[in-house]
């Protein structure tokens, strides 16, 4: 903005004294201008003293506020605008005047701003007294504006005379003009000794265009109507908009960042909510196994207990299943907080094949139920994993489990389950659960392990989402494939004798 100011300041300078037409009907047009921007400004301004009570800001915000008011008369007055001569008992020096106390006013606003400027916080003041403050301001600035415009029409022969005639300035107007443009470079030297805002750097340059505008408007030029006079103006204009320009984009940009807060704060809630969803889901997908298991068991040991004779032996097979699947339960519980919580997890050594076959008596129940085949391929002789004992057996258990429901769709003499280990290079152990179901869609296979999704029927889809994390924090990996001729295989890899994370 500084530089296009100075462009336009070189490029009209040269042509200031140059005479134009009188356009006396444009003048309170940018007199309306300046009323509506620095207003606003004015408003913005003293928004921003009453909530950080600096008195800096205030003197600002007086300042706009005096020339948002001033310019009202002025424009009324202008010679030519309304009436040959102006209103309210206006003479050829009242327009005039009332320009050179208008800016002189505003000069002295941003001095004030300057010199006020606090180095440190202002302490905090009660919200009540900002009101007061600003109406005492209001009404004082409207008594200076009437008593200016008073002086300016019916005691203008206190004044001396800026105005020869219609069209030439008398030589004494370049003295006001010379104390304002004082004024404005008193404000730019304090506020580049004090300079600490964005706010500052800004009206560092409404005063640099503001002084081009005193040029323009005084100095340069000798007669009224000149290309100069005219330039004055658009600078004029330039200056009441460049605060506000900042201010509404400033405004605009907090916006922005508060809706992105108000959003990411949305997100935040509603992921903690999502993990919750996700714990008591977890918990429910897990523990109803083991529980289905014992009701099963129990049931059974009822009938076998109601025999006649009781097969006392079957029943206490029996009752030792409830009692495996009650400690199972319980293991699952403390292995879901485990993976849950933030303290560090129990370590153990691990034999991969002992954690295959124990997953296999685990869902028994269901292979003979459904009368799956199963084929077990375990390589003797594997190294250790070292990790949590309780979650690796309930994963390969999900495995088996969902690849047992994945098979009820097909003919009993084609179910067949196989589990098998082996080694993945020196450092890494696998273990895959394949079945001879239907299979699944290749372009679903990558979101099979997506929380919440799932291709059974009633699925809360949290399983394979879970048996990811766990592998995952064990520093292995879990991923599905499709089997041949048919079927799918999920195969887990797990480093040979690495510490969960």
């Amino acid at each position: 903005m500084a530089a296009l100011a100075a462009v336009g300041f070189a490029a009209a300078a040269p042509f200031a004294g140059r005479p134009l037409g009188a356009l006396n009907a444009l003048f309170p047009s940018l007199d309306a201008i300046v009323f509506v921007t620095d207003l606003v400004t004015a408003v913005l301004l003293f928004a921003q003293y009453s909530i950080s009570r600096s008195r800096s800001l205030f003197a600002l915000a007086t300042g706009y506020l005096f020339t948002a008011f001033i310019v009202v008369p002025h424009a009324l007055t202008f010679a030519g605008a309304f009436t040959p001569a102006g209103l309210l008992g206006a003479g050829i020096q009242t327009g005039s005047w009332l320009f050179i106390f208008w800016h002189i006013g505003f000069a002295a606003g941003l001095l004030g701003y300057a010199w006020l400027r606090e180095e440190k916080r202002p302490t905090p003041v009660p919200e009540a007294s900002a009101l007061p403050a600003i109406g005492w301001s209001v009404a004082g600035v409207m008594a200076v504006v009437l008593g200016l415009t008073w002086l300016s029409t019916a005691g203008a022969h206190l004044l001396p005379p800026i105005i020869l005639d219609q069209s030439r300035m008398s030589p004494i107007v370049v003295y006001p003009i010379w104390l304002t443009i004082l004024l404005s470079a008193a404000a730019i030297v304090v506020l580049l000794l004090r300079r600490r805002s964005v706010l500052d750097q800004w009206l560092m340059v409404v005063a640099l265009v503001f002084i081009a505008e005193l040029v323009f408007s005084g100095l340069l030029p000798t007669v009224r109507f000149s290309l100069g006079f005219y330039a004055g103006r658009v600078f004029s204009i330039m200056t009441s908009s460049i605060v506000l320009t900042v201010m509404l984009a400033e405004t605009t940009r907090l916006y922005m960042r508060l809706a992105r807060s108000n959003a990411m704060l949305r997100r935040e809630q509603a992921n903690k909510l999502m993990n919750l969803e996700a714990v008591v889901a977890s918990i429910s997908h897990e523990i109803r196994q083991p529980i289905a298991a014992m009701s099963v068991s129990s049931a059974a040991a009822i009938r076998l207990l109601q025999r006649e004779p009781p097969d006392l032996a079957e029943a206490r097979s029996a009752l030792k299943d409830v009692q495996s699947d009650g400690r199972r339960a319980n293991a699952i519980l403390q292995d879901i907080r485990a993976l849950f919580g933030k303290g560090d997890q129990e370590q153990e050594r691990i034999d991969i094949n002992e954690t295959a076959l124990a997953a296999l008596q685990a869902v028994r129940g269901a292979l003979d139920d459904h009368r799956v085949s199963v084929r077990s391929e375990l390589k003797p002789d594997l190294p250790h994993v070292i990790g949590h004992g309780g979650q690796l057996q309930e994963v390969v258990v999900n495995l088996l489990q969902n690849a047992v429901e994945a098979m009820g769709a097909i003919e009993d003499d084609r179910r067949v389950l196989t589990v098998r280990t082996t080694r993945d290079g020196d450092k890494a152990i696998v273990v895959e659960v394949e079945d001879s179901g239907p299979g699944i869609d290749a372009k679903s296979l990558d979101k099979v392990f997506d929380a919440f999704v799932t291709t059974k029927p009633g699925g809360m889809g949290l399983g394979l989402a879970i048996c990811r994390m766990i592998i995952d924090r064990h520093g292995g990996q879990l991923s599905a494939s499709a089997a041949h001729p048919r079927g799918v295989v999920f195969r887990m890899v797990l480093p040979q004798g690495s510490l969960p994370r």
